[in-house]
């Protein structure tokens, strides 16, 4: 373990075992391996001679099949490449936001793949301009082309909004200095944030966590100085979220999106309806589930009422020891044997390789992600484990992301990256895996009173939590519309649809209010949060089918994983015989999440 890691252990007062720390080696050696510069050289000159031998010949119809099969390819080797270097630029920058070096390093691999990456522009823009006839004469004459097909029809959904070369070109290059640039203060802000409890100065992922301390003062405290440090940055924070949601504004216009989520719908190859289908079947069960469940859990801790910062605490008498990482390892794995050996062999590895980074540490980004980087190289791990019960659930998530990235990997860098409706269906699988796995092995009734508490709390954070994120996004951007939004404006929208999703049960204080401000995808990936809900109901579905018919399930669903981005999502749940168009869909995985409060009413 680094100094810095056993510092930030000893001042918690943790015993979570050696943590270890990720190794990029597999990327590159540091930031200054030789090979970075020649990878960059190299990628720099094959652009230049795809644009110089492709610039014009799509342009016409003097092309084959073919021509179009070994420009894909190239583009993918080359696009490889350059993945690999943003790969190890950005896992280095999250590593730790706050060194200099690193910072400037980020800077030029992004200047430098930007400038490489302008001399593709052409070409898809060129691909939606050939009529479709042409396309199908093309994938009929050349077999190998088909691969492609997935990757060419999706590029195609966006003929619609494409702009000319020029325009896209600028649109990229002035990311640089626009909405990366916005990125870039958002995270480096957050980093250096400093949370004050006890005369103790605790970082984002440090102060999160005391808002799920068995003691209540402690939560108190917790939400107390969160509120405090946000609202300290609470004019910055407000300018970027404002700044970001107008330079959106723009280019859906630019590009005449309908609204300001159909760009995310396209990227996720789903139909606005089904989404829509998805918000308002959640919307119609809150009164089923957080209400419900919140008034539940008051009357288990005692309180006519939950205060916001009550609803992830420990049930009275509930096992508060810290987990080990060792156990936490052991956990996950053992669940995911049980169900596949071949998937736990694979999640093995990133445990084996150091692929997983695990201490909270100052400068560190907060939360959790699996990076998938390239398929010759392999995904990696980041996470801020405290040994939480909920730490290991978030390493469950996790280490499905990254299996799932792995197994996908086969189909090549184009086609290995799956729309994030799918993507996190292996990573709640993964979670559930890991519940039942637990849930199974306790025998004290009042332990598996909190698992399965903690189980709903966090099938509430997934689904309802996120469409009221969702249903937050939509007010603000279409707000924003209208001029600038003040950060009373915000929280006001915050505290609107937190009230709408968590019910009269709970109490939200005013020192909530900035809370807004802290929830990053709002800012990196505007509009994902219904990923989140999308795949929980459909693990809930999958999982039924599972206990009903496990014979053969694990193969079908490895054959899921491995498809990667090579189907979409309705040819992927055909073989369940699931279908989200359907209006029961949405309900089955809603229905097990009543279930399971069903069955914590009869425990209490």
């Amino acid at each position: 373990m680094s100094q810095s890691a056993a510092l930030t252990k000893d001042s918690l007062h943790l015993d979570l075992g050696t943590l270890p720390e990720w190794d990029l080696t597999h990327l590159y050696s540091s930031l200054k391996d030789p090979k970075i510069n020649a990878d960059l050289k190299d990628s720099e000159t094959k652009a230049e001679d795809f644009l110089k031998k492709y610039g014009e010949l799509f342009k016409g119809d003097q092309w084959t099949g073919q021509d179009l099969y070994g420009a894909i390819s190239l583009y993918e080797k080359i696009s490889e490449i350059l993945g690999r270097l943003g790969s190890f630029a950005g896992l280095s920058y999250y590593k730790n936001l706050k060194s200099t070096e690193i910072q400037k390093f980020y800077q030029e691999i992004q200047e430098k793949l930007t400038a490489i990456g302008a001399n593709f522009i052409f070409f898809t823009l060129d691909i939606n301009q050939i009529p479709e006839d042409k396309i199908s004469k093309a994938l009929e004459s050349t077999t190998d082309l088909n691969h492609y097909k997935p990757w060419l029809d999706q590029v195609r959904t966006f003929r619609d909004h494409q702009l000319s070369n020029d325009l896209e070109k600028l649109f990229m290059e002035k990311a640089l200095t626009s909405s990366r640039a916005w990125n870039r203060l958002y995270d480096e802000t957050l980093a250096s944030m400093k949370f004050i409890l006890d005369g103790q100065s605790l970082t984002l992922p440090q102060i999160t966590e005391k808002m799920s301390h068995l003691d209540p003062s402690i939560r108190k405290q917790g939400a107390i100085a969160l509120s405090d440090g946000l609202q300290q940055n609470l004019s910055l924070l407000t300018m970027v979220t404002n700044t970001l949601a107008k330079d959106k504004e723009i280019e859906d216009t630019w590009r005449k999106y309908p609204d300001s989520t159909s760009e995310r719908h396209l990227a996720n190859q789903v139909e606005p309806e089904v989404v829509d289908a998805l918000v308002n079947a959640v919307k119609a069960s809150y009164p089923k589930l957080s209400h419900r469940y919140y008034k539940l859990k008051a009357k288990l801790l005692g309180q006519s009422n939950l205060q916001y910062w009550d609803r992830n605490s420990p049930l009275p008498q509930a096992d508060d020891q810290k987990i080990s990482w060792l156990q936490a390892r052991q956990i996950v794995l053992d669940a995911y044997q049980k169900f596949n050996p071949k998937m736990a062999d694979i999640g093995r590895q990133f445990f084996d390789h150091n692929w997983i980074d695990v201490p909270v540490l100052e400068g560190k980004t907060s939360g959790a992600f699996s990076h998938p980087t390239v398929p010759s190289a392999h995904p990696y791990i980041l996470l801020n484990y405290l040994g939480k019960r909920r730490d290991v659930m978030t390493l469950a998530h996790e280490l499905g992301h990254g299996i799932h990235q792995v197994m996908a990997g086969e189909q090549g860098y184009f086609l290995s990256n799956t729309p994030l409706t799918v993507a996190e269906t292996a990573s709640v699988f993964g979670e559930m895996l890991t519940f039942r796995s637990l849930l199974d092995q306790e025998s004290d009734p009042l332990q598996k009173r909190q698992l399965l508490a903690s189980k709903i709390e966090d099938m509430l954070n997934t689904v309802v939590r996120q469409i009221a994120f969702y249903n937050f996004e939509q007010e603000v951007h279409q707000a924003r519309k209208n001029g600038e939004l003040s950060s009373e404006d915000l929280g006001d929208i915050w505290m609107k649809t937190q009230a709408e999703a968590l019910g009269d049960a709970v109490i939200l204080d005013p020192i909530i209010r900035p809370f807004w401000g802290y929830i990053s995808h709002f800012i990196h990936a505007p509009f994902y949060v219904y990923a989140y809900a999308f795949g929980d109901c459909l693990v809930n579905s999958l999982y039924a089918i599972y206990e009903q018919q496990p014979d053969g399930f694990a193969e079908k669903y490895s054959a899921l994983l491995s498809s990667g981005g090579s189907k979409r999502y309705p040819e992927l749940l055909a073989p369940f015989g699931l279908d989200a168009k359907h209006p029961d869909f949405w309900l089955q995985g809603l229905n097990m999440i009543s279930r399971f409060i069903d069955d914590l009413e009869k425990m209490v």
